[in-house]
């Protein structure tokens, strides 16, 4: 039978078909599966980005509790930040407003 010459050739590890099987399935999961191992290692990456951003948003809800609670209590403050974020003033003053380079850029980028 010179058709299957080649099966003599090959080395006896690629004859053993139980070992055909395992390398089959692993190539399955590794590469060919919809739950393989590329797909699973970008999920788990993505699950680290999203738990990251949990926390930073966590304490960034923490902070923005404080400053509320802050503004809630003490008209000072409440003032205080009208005039910092805002740029309120009173009738008998004058606000004079300082940007740096950054923040200039920014505001032309706006309004182009």
């Amino acid at each position: 039978m010179k058709r299957f010459e080649f099966v003599n050739k090959m080395p006896a590890v690629l004859k053993n078909k139980y070992l055909l099987t395992v390398l089959i399935f692993a190539i399955w999961l590794l590469l060919l599966d919809s739950n393989n191992l590329v797909a699973r290692y970008k999920d788990l990456r993505e699950l680290h980005n999203l738990r990251n951003d949990k926390e930073y948003y966590q304490m960034r809800i923490e902070t923005d509790k404080k400053k509320l609670q802050e503004l809630k209590t003490d008209n000072q403050n409440l003032e205080k930040f009208a005039r910092e974020q805002y740029r309120m003033k009173r009738g008998d003053e004058d606000l004079y407003i300082i940007l740096t380079p950054q923040e200039d850029r920014k505001i032309t980028r706006r309004n182009n």
